[in-house]
């Protein structure tokens, strides 16, 4: 059997994340970031879900997603209603993960050719 290396046909591929770091393409990110199939903002200034206010949202809501997945970190936490209603307000579906089923879901959906953005926050060492 003879196997061939497909390359996704967009721009960010999503290695791995967890709750600490990610690997997107070849680049290791170890602060907060958002990532589309298209576009990679480094170093988004969200450092927790409890931190997480509506106007963090405005540079994933600039990406026009029709779904956004919000990494969470290790575990799954869940934004408040606020964000919620923000991206539902929108038309924009809001799914929220710990950061490596987050990873998972995004490849599969960047795969599939959706409108998907991914925002991972990123625990820092302190």
């Amino acid at each position: 059997m003879q196997l061939h290396l497909q390359k996704p046909d967009f721009d960010y591929f999503l290695r791995a994340a967890d709750g600490r770091s990610a690997l997107v393409n070849e680049r290791q990110l170890d602060r907060s970031f958002v990532v589309a199939p298209d576009a990679l903002i480094e170093d988004w200034n969200v450092r927790s879900v409890a931190g997480l206010g509506v106007a963090d949202l405005e540079p994933v809501l600039a990406l026009s997603p029709e779904l956004i997945l919000l990494g969470s970190g290790h575990r799954q936490t869940f934004p408040s209603p606020e964000i919620l209603a923000a991206c539902l307000s929108r038309g924009i579906g809001l799914d929220t993960m710990a950061n490596d089923a987050a990873a998972r879901t995004y490849q599969v959906l960047a795969a599939e050719g959706r409108r998907v953005v991914a925002a991972f926050i990123l625990e820092s060492e302190a």
